[in-house]
């Protein structure tokens, strides 16, 4: 009796042995494979035929329309519009007073900020355009503005910024920084309307 204990008391030893082996091999863990399953993730929302209204105080202020829309939920939630944008801004009346397009959009829902660029176009209903490679329209101040080049212009104006400009939404306000170009100019020195 006494060697059938001390054989399993062997066996017992060498399974205890082995187990421990395979536990402390089993404790190496791939980095990549740890911040797979523990890192962190971005999820993000797809829209497809978008069409957004934007209204203060009840009353409609811009419609929006776009192919796609992704929205991104990041450290900074954004929505981002790949691949064209249209926007229709509205006066107090309802009617259209602006149209903007760009060929990419990305809106910042925290700062009501969007940020525009590659063939950004704003023209209004009597025809003013405003052009920028690069454009943020701030949402909360109604106001368009970049640092880039900028071009506007009116039947009797051409202005161009090379430093940037601000302008107001309706683009009845543009303010340019370091401008060039043709202006028509009055016998009294005034602009020509």
């Amino acid at each position: 009796m006494n060697k059938s204990i001390h054989i399993l008391k062997s066996y017992f030893i060498g399974a205890a042995f082995f187990t421990g082996c395979f536990f402390v091999s089993s404790c190496e863990n791939d980095p990549r494979e740890i911040e797979a399953l523990t890192g962190k993730r971005t999820e993000v929302e797809v829209g497809k035929n978008i069409e957004s209204y934007l209204s203060q105080a009840g009353v409609m202020k811009a419609k929006l329309t776009a192919p796609k829309m992704l929205r991104v939920l990041d450290d900074t939630v954004y929505v981002e519009f790949p691949e064209n944008l249209h926007v229709d801004f509205y006066n107090d009346s309802l009617e259209i007073e602006t149209r903007l397009d760009s060929k990419y959009g990305k809106y910042f829902e925290k700062q009501d900020k969007v940020y525009l660029r590659d063939s950004v176009v704003v023209i209004t209903v009597s025809g003013d355009t405003l052009k920028s490679p690069d454009l943020w329209w701030d949402q909360r101040t109604k106001m368009f503005y970049t640092d880039k080049y900028a071009r506007y212009h009116t039947r009797e104006r051409i202005i161009h910024g090379g430093r940037g400009m601000e302008a107001t939404q309706d683009l009845r306000t543009v303010t340019f920084k370091e401008p060039t170009g043709r202006v028509a100019v009055a016998e009294d020195g005034g602009f020509v309307d």
